[in-house]
């Protein structure tokens, strides 16, 4: 059986918009005891259009970078994010109890300490019907990789550097619009009509 794997940031979950959002709430609205000298000043250089948020919000460091996402606000990010599309989770419990027999389904997500129960919660908040779910870091990448033989993602990186023999279907998105698959939906709906072209897929 095809084993499709779903990703969650940037597929299934607008996680730049929150990060963004948040960012502006609780260091650029609520500014009372952030800047702790006179030379630095948070800020928002541009909109979050690629991954790599430093690029596109002012903090102190890569330390500081990583707690803002992981230790200080992870559930305000992670848990209480938007949907990528307003019908995305009706339209991909759809697909999985039209498919489930004949695709073995599973959410797949590169998260980091915390923000692994925040993703929980923003899955059962939107009610995702999905029994299985893969979390992966840099170092576990492989691991997911070896539980997919396609992958649904928008991520620049996997888009780019995949296995071999492994398929990809590019969700897209503003940071990875450039980049030429095969394979491309701009909407969860559309991801009906490439299951259907991988009933004949040998893997």
């Amino acid at each position: 059986m095809v084993r499709i794997g779903i990703e969650i940031n940037g597929v299934l979950r607008d996680t730049l918009g929150k990060i963004e959002q948040t960012y502006e709430k609780f260091f650029l609205t609520s500014t009372e005891g952030i800047e702790e000298d006179g030379e630095f000043k948070y800020d928002k250089i541009s909109d979050l259009s690629t991954l790599d948020i430093s690029k596109h919000l002012k903090f102190k460091s890569d330390e500081e970078l990583y707690e803002f996402l992981y230790e200080e606000f992870p559930m305000e990010i992670f848990g209480h994010a938007q949907s990528s599309e307003y019908t995305t989770f009706n339209d991909l419990n759809d697909i999985y109890l039209d498919y489930r027999d004949k695709f073995d389904f599973l959410i797949v997500s590169d998260e980091i300490g915390k923000s692994k129960p925040a993703s929980l919660f923003f899955l059962s908040k939107f009610g995702c019907l999905l029994e299985k779910i893969k979390f992966y870091s840099n170092l576990t990448i492989d691991g997911m990789w070896d539980e997919v033989d396609v992958l649904i993602t928008s991520n620049p990186e996997l888009l780019l550097n995949h296995p071999e023999g492994k398929k990809i279907i590019k969700y897209q998105t503003i940071y990875n619009e450039n980049i030429e698959i095969d394979d491309v939906i701009t909407n969860l709906k559309e991801l009906t009509d490439k299951i259907k072209k991988l009933e004949n897929y040998d893997v």
